[in-house]
């Protein structure tokens, strides 16, 4: 593995970082003060062709492999975490299932209009009832002539309202567990599906996050996402590369920290305990991004790396939130004032270590591929 970024990755790096501090990080403070969606930062991101970075050309999208994906996620995710984690959803689970377990004929359906950005993509998996164990929903999806009707309510969905698409996920067999759990595409304005609460949270609050209810909604069995049974293969596959762009996020939050940590002790006359903070503080930094990339590059070699994938997860959010707060000891009276950035990145650093599967499921999933006998990667 190659520790430098190829030139293209780093040339692409540059192109994301232009666009996310010109564009999404003047408005970072009045998209989390308003709770309104980064409208500004998405358009731009829809016109540089980022929506579409895994998708490849002959659908419309930039061809680009996951460590591109990480480093956009990245660079987003240090100006604005809120727009960054709109385009990680769209573009991870929201759209990749259909690359990986589509048909032909729904890539070329749907594909170029996630790429362009036309449609924004969700995945809608978690429901009241069952967070961490998601193989115990409780949508259904009956058999009705030529298709399904859907019937159910899905919660914390990101782009909840903003999405054409979603990915969702319900119960077609008898089985209570994850062999009786299907996947569908369902347009965002198909009759009977609406949104339900949308929530107030205490980060991320340009991104959208709500209720999504299914009431007796007529799906064709061409929507049906690979075959009956393999829904949960489905949302297992798209949450480890997930989980990439969650590593991406928190690299990117915590890059944040450091940068405006190391500014205002270039303002002050520090001690040498601070400077050793923000010492610890990159060098926990650059281990993430390690850890971050390797992920990364076993996806782009096609080799496995479900394991790596939630270490680097639960690494780098666990290293974006402890991070954050450094900064906030580091700003003093500063840090702690609303509004500031550095209370910003605490607040959206916690979801990091919750959702696309806790940090605790992250171990779980860590211990089993380990107790698998599964080797570390060279």
């Amino acid at each position: 593995m190659d520790l430098d970024l190829a030139p293209q990755h780093a040339t692409f790096r540059t192109a994301v970082r232009e666009l996310a501090q010109g564009v999404a990080r003047p408005h970072a403070a009045d998209v989390d003060r308003e709770h309104r969606f980064p409208e500004e930062a998405i358009d731009a991101a829809r016109a540089a062709g980022l929506l579409g970075v895994l998708i490849p050309r002959e659908y419309g999208g930039a061809g680009l492999d996951a460590i591109a994906f990480a480093v956009c996620i990245e660079e987003l995710a240090q100006a604005c975490a809120s727009t960054s984690v709109i385009v990680d959803v769209h573009t991870s689970v929201g759209s990749e299932p259909i690359l990986l377990f589509g048909n032909e004929e729904q890539k070329r359906r749907w594909l170029p209009e996630l790429a362009s950005g036309e449609l924004l993509g969700a995945f809608a998996l978690t429901e009241p009832a069952s967070g961490s164990d998601a193989a115990s929903l409780k949508t259904t999806a009956r058999r009705n002539g030529e298709g399904y009707v859907l019937n159910g309510t899905k919660v914390f969905i990101t782009n909840i309202g903003r999405a054409g698409l979603y990915v969702v996920f319900a119960r077609t067999g008898p089985d209570e567990k994850a062999a009786g759990v299907s996947a569908f595409l369902v347009p965002g304005d198909a009759p009977g599906v609406r949104v339900g609460q949308v929530f107030k949270k205490m980060g991320l609050n340009g991104s959208p996050t709500g209720e999504l209810v299914l009431e007796d909604v007529v799906v064709p069995a061409a929507n049906r996402l690979g075959l009956e049974g393999q829904g949960f293969t489905v949302a297992m596959r798209a949450l480890d590369s997930g989980r990439i762009g969650i590593s991406g996020q928190a690299l990117g939050i915590a890059q944040a920290a450091v940068d405006e940590s190391r500014s205002v002790l270039a303002e002050r006359e520090s001690a040498q305990g601070d400077e050793f903070m923000l010492a610890d503080m990159a060098t926990r930094l650059e281990s993430a991004r390690l850890l971050a990339y390797h992920a990364a590059w076993l996806c782009t070699q096609g080799r496995p790396f479900t394991r790596q994938a939630s270490m680097a997860k639960l690494h780098c959010t666990d290293t974006a939130m402890d991070l954050a707060l450094d900064a906030v000891q580091l700003a003093g009276e500063e840090g702690v004032v609303a509004g500031s950035p550095f209370e910003r990145h605490v607040r959206d650093a916690k979801a990091l270590q919750i959702y696309e599967g806790s940090n605790q499921v992250q171990r779980i999933v860590i211990a089993r591929e380990l107790l698998r006998g599964s080797s570390i990667p060279l």
